[in-house]
């Protein structure tokens, strides 16, 4: 099971439904309540008294042991809706509170209420010593956290245009991230429109965004959001850790999750969002394990759980600025983009890759207002029966045109070189010719982009590579699968080797200083080690990726172990 986001948030007050009811809310044996106790304690209240609140800190999770608690949703613009009754033998929490998080509903005893509180440091130690019992916990955990996606319970209220570049931008973070939201145009919702009139002196402030305690944000930054909802705590920065692990794809969450089950104590940072270019992938095909394929969402947020459920902190949107590898009290240094520092004993660098931006004209100028990086449902909504063009010939470029394929009009796909055979994956190559919307246009180049006093994007420009000659193509949206670019200049006078193209140098290759035998994945640092797509000669694949994540967990062992030893 997974917190699949995938579907988007539903824009109803009654839209909570539960296909899976029975595996959404299990019933408690008593024998089961038993063992259970030995994690938990015991917790009164009185009819009204609040067991949590939406956006406060969630203690943990709660076994009804009498009476009754409503779950209600309640919002920033002050709508109170009721979700569900839960009583004796039923369990109170959702995938957030394996980590803490603030609780993204209310709930409230039903007359007097006798339960059991489980910790989340408690939580995380059940559900490993209780295998079978720890299994039904955590699917009915994720199985409510995807309730309450599709439902828009709990979340930051978002108000704005549907059509607005910064609306789908804050939609894509936040559904990249497993937090559920609520959509509001103003043009059709008396409150939003209010709203909009009182707090948005200029479009350039909307979307506004309204969190559960009522405070409205304008336009905010993704880290402003996240802050705001409670997706980066107070963290402990005197923390020391074993491992930091920068980067979140699948490389970052393979080493968080077989590290963090090993017992080490481990740290993982992005900057965005779990998942990496993996997450965006519309459909993963060729990984082992999954014959009718599996969304990049799907994949990586079963992952970003597991981590969680093993006990590594997952501090995202956070950015690593830089990296002191000079270690004077023994430990690597890691500023953060919040002026902390944080420490640790080792680091894996699995910051993978940023996307490439080919030289296109005013292609800054519409980023997020018709011009993607990836293409999820939320893009896939706004080509609705139009005409797109996608630009690239790999196989991330491929999966995302026979995506679109199902939403547009048609797709022009864009390719520079003379054929596909060299890049792509024949069985996508097969898939593409065999879909009817999808033209290809080889040879070819997207020159510039236009657009509207709005900055959305209107009509572009391109040219074929054989002739001089422009032509354009009244479009709305372009979608750029066009390689990525290592994500290592934070490692810049660390002294990390890296090759020509950036990416990170190890091995053999490597010169090791004290004398060790270099591990296939240690760097020219010892005890930073590198994973995935930022590694030179990786082979870019989520299958490779992961199988390295797991990999360096060996060699971590390895190097904790020798830095510990008294020097002789």
């Amino acid at each position: 099971m997974s917190a699949d986001t995938t579907a988007g948030p539903a824009t109803g007050p009654n839209a909570y439904t539960f296909p899976r009811h029975a595996q959404t809310f299990p019933a408690l044996t008593p024998p089961e309540i038993e063992r259970m106790r030995r994690f938990a304690e015991p917790r009164s209240y009185e009819h009204g008294e609040a067991l949590f609140e939406t956006g406060k800190q969630g203690p943990g999770m709660f076994v009804v042991l009498s009476g009754h608690v409503a779950i209600t949703q309640r919002d920033g613009l002050g709508h109170v809706t009721p979700i569900i009754d839960q009583g004796p033998g039923q369990f109170l929490a959702e995938i957030g509170q394996l980590s803490g998080r603030p609780a993204l509903v209310d709930g409230h005893a039903e007359g007097d209420v006798e339960t059991l509180l489980i910790p989340p440091d408690q939580l995380r130690a059940l559900l490993v010593a209780e295998a079978e019992l720890g299994e039904r916990i955590m699917r009915a955990l994720i199985l409510r956290r995807v309730s309450l996606i599709q439902g828009g319970a709990g979340g930051p209220v978002l108000i704005g245009p549907p059509s607005l570049g910064d609306m789908t931008r804050l939609q894509n973070f936040l559904g990249r991230n497993g937090q559920p939201y609520h959509l509001l145009d103003p043009a059709t919702d008396k409150d939003a429109a209010d709203l909009v009139a009182r707090y948005a002196a200029s479009r350039a402030e909307l979307p506004l965004v309204v969190i559960a305690d009522g405070r409205v944000l304008r336009n905010p930054s993704e880290p402003a959001i996240a802050y705001a909802i409670g997706m980066i705590g107070q963290h402990n920065h005197e923390k020391l850790y074993d491992v930091a692990v920068i980067g979140s794809g699948p490389a970052g969450l393979a080493t968080a999750v077989y590290a963090a089950s090993e017992g080490l104590s481990v740290a993982v940072f992005d900057q965005r969002a779990f998942g990496g270019q993996a997450g965006a992938s519309a459909r993963i095909e060729n990984y082992l394990g999954f014959p009718t394929g599996i969304t990049g969402q799907a994949l990586t947020g079963r992952a970003f759980t597991q981590a969680q459920k093993f006990g590594a902190d997952m501090l995202i949107p956070v950015s690593i600025n830089s990296l002191d590898c000079s270690r004077p009290d023994g430990f690597f240094a890691l500023a953060t983009d919040c002026g902390k520092t944080m420490r640790a004993k080792s680091v894996v660098v699995a910051s993978g890759a940023r996307y490439r931006r080919p030289e296109i004209e005013n292609l800054a100028k519409f980023e997020g207002r018709g011009v993607w990086y990836w293409a999820s449902p939320i893009e896939a909504k706004l080509c609705m029966d139009q005409d797109v063009v996608l630009v690239g010939g790999g196989n991330s470029a491929g999966q995302a045109a026979v995506f679109l394929s199902g939403h547009a009009r048609k797709v022009y796909m864009i390719i520079r070189g003379g054929g596909l055979g060299a890049s792509m994956s024949r069985y996508l190559i097969e898939r593409i010719e065999a879909t009817p919307n999808i033209e290809l246009m080889f040879n070819t180049e997207v020159v510039g982009l236009e657009g509207d006093a709005e900055a959305a994007l209107t009509r572009l420009r391109w040219r074929s590579r054989l002739a001089p000659e422009e032509h354009t193509l009244d479009i709305r949206n372009l979608f750029l699968f066009v390689g990525a670019d290592p994500a290592t200049t934070w490692l810049e006078g660390c002294g990390v080797m890296v090759d020509r193209g950036g990416f990170v140098v190890t091995g053999t290759q490597c010169t090791q200083k004290d004398g060790r035998s270099a591990s296939p994945l240690e760097t020219s640092v010892p005890g930073v080690f590198a994973v995935g797509d930022v590694r030179s000669g990786s082979v870019k694949r989520v299958g490779g990726a992961i199988g390295e994540g797991a990999q360096v967990v060996a060699a971590l062992h390895g190097f904790l172990a020798d830095s510990m030893k008294p020097a002789l």
